[in-house]
């Protein structure tokens, strides 16, 4: 009886805490060292990994089975206030599989052949699972990776354009297929999918075979990174964007970051490269440097406007979009369009039809308040440009941020000043940011919210008619 009390224990502790580790590693793109040397959530780890643990090893008997059930509720209350949940994806369903069969072989063990074995508790089936899984997703992903090459190789005609930068790189690529659309068979990469895994599955069931154009955005956590992708679908056009302090606690270093976007330029096939002024790359060759260029910026509630010099001339170009800083995005676009044949006229009457990206400065009206959607727009240049335009609003102005996310203190201290200076209501989310934000904003009313679920009865009690609510950045919750 003692047994079987131990191994039912065991299966449904080891089953909890593989949906905890599963959750955790799909969150930080299945990184196990992520998980270990850069988790925003390391108490959690202390009350769903750690503590478990030990009350399995301290315990025995109905004790020990009352324990696992006991997590087990716990963590279902931590599933449900969770905004993003587990999606059990194929390779989800796989390690779950991998799971119990090990689980299992270990009672059987138990049973028939090593008693006392149940000692080893969750850890041996855990291990077994993930080790066993992290060798079938690499055969796996050798399989996918040389069929998403052959249908790359399908098609000589095809030129690829590879954007990449610390911010903006979704921008410019929903920009430039935009303008491209209107000449040629464009096909980019969806929302924001830009590691080499992601790249190579949307390739394999995706990307269309009568495309003339395919735009491929590349991300970065480590050094290597986007060589890795660049020499896999080597771009004939590569955009490196704007470089700021995105993703520093990977990097370390300013320095390591421009490096690692650098990487970009690392194509076999490269013709014609396209890299904004903060990345300090010297102009020659294929290289030209944008950015310092842009002059006449107009941003305001009501759209973009600004002047840029094409073949010695200087044009005007007007959009919907907001924020000033999408004018250095929207160049980017430009030029990548008009190396490729698209004649100005063109560029300028595909650019006049631009809509807000979603989530990115989108302008909603509801019950008499304007709200702007900027909850993607995560970095500092950015999320400073979008204060400076609510800046202009006559009246009211509320915030609701978590500050810059995986990024250093001085950066959130810049923000919060910013934000100090600009807005009357400041509701502050996540948990990452909280001591500096609180700390730095004097002026403003300020309301810290540990539970994004009540935000909508927050705002109904302190927001008002004639308010303008701006969404800056967003973070889960397990940040």
């Amino acid at each position: 009886m003692e047994l079987l009390i131990r191994m039912s224990s065991q299966l449904l502790l080891t089953l909890g805490l593989g949906y905890y580790f599963m959750s955790a590693m799909q969150w930080y793109s299945y990184r196990l060292e992520r998980l270990c040397f850069h988790y925003h959530r390391y108490d959690w780890h202390l009350y769903f990994l750690a503590i478990p643990l030990a009350g399995y090893y301290l315990l025995s008997g109905w004790p020990v089975l009352l324990w696992s059930v006991g997590y087990l509720i716990s963590l279902f209350a931590w599933y449900r206030k969770l905004d993003k949940k587990l999606v059990f994806t194929p390779r989800v369903k796989r390690f779950f599989l991998f799971l119990l069969l090990a689980a299992l072989f270990q009672d059987t063990l138990c049973i028939s052949v090593w008693r006392g074995c149940e000692t080893f508790g969750v850890l041996i089936p855990l291990l077994t699972a993930h080790m066993i899984a992290l060798a079938y997703e690499k055969i796996l992903f050798a399989g996918f990776k040389q069929s998403a090459r052959q249908k790359l190789m399908c098609n000589p005609s095809l030129k690829v354009v590879a954007i990449t930068a610390s911010y903006g790189k979704t921008s410019i690529k929903n920009f430039l297929a935009h303008i491209l659309s209107f000449a040629y068979r464009v096909y980019k990469t969806p929302r924001s999918v830009n590691t080499l895994g992601g790249i190579i599955k949307d390739i394999n069931e995706n990307l269309p075979e009568a495309c003339d154009i395919y735009i491929v955005e590349a991300g970065a956590r480590l050094k290597g990174d986007i060589d890795e992708i660049t020499r896999f679908v080597n771009p004939h056009i590569a955009v490196v964007g704007c470089i700021g302090a995105q993703h520093i606690e990977y990097f370390k270093t300013l320095e390591n970051i421009r490096n690692t976007k650098m990487e970009l330029l690392h194509s076999a096939r490269l013709e014609r490269a396209f890299v904004h002024e903060s990345a300090h790359a010297k102009e020659g060759g294929c290289i030209s440097v944008f950015g310092s260029e842009i002059t006449h910026v107009d941003a305001t509630l009501e759209g973009l406007s600004f002047t840029l010099p094409i073949e010695g001339k200087e044009e005007r170009f007007h959009c919907n979009l907001l924020g000033a800083f999408n004018a250095a995005n929207l160049s980017a676009a430009i030029y990548v369009a008009h190396a490729l044949g698209i004649d100005t006229e063109t560029i300028r009457a595909s650019i006049s039809t631009l809509r807000s990206v979603e989530h990115r400065l989108e302008r909603i009206e509801a019950g008499g308040k304007i709200i702007i959607d900027d909850s993607f727009n995560g970095n500092l240049e950015g999320m400073l440009g979008s204060y400076d335009l609510i800046a202009t609003y006559q009246g009211r102005k509320v915030i609701i941020t978590p500050g810059i996310v995986e990024s250093n203190e001085h950066d959130n201290t810049l923000l919060a000043k910013k934000i100090d200076d600009v807005f009357d209501l400041v509701i502050i989310t996540g948990k990452t940011n909280v001591t500096i934000l609180n700390k730095a904003i004097q002026k403003a009313q300020k309301i810290i919210l540990s539970d994004k679920s009540k935000l909508q009865d927050v705002l109904a009690e302190f927001t008002q008619k004639g308010d303008i609510i701006l969404f800056s950045n967003d973070a889960p919750s397990f940040m």
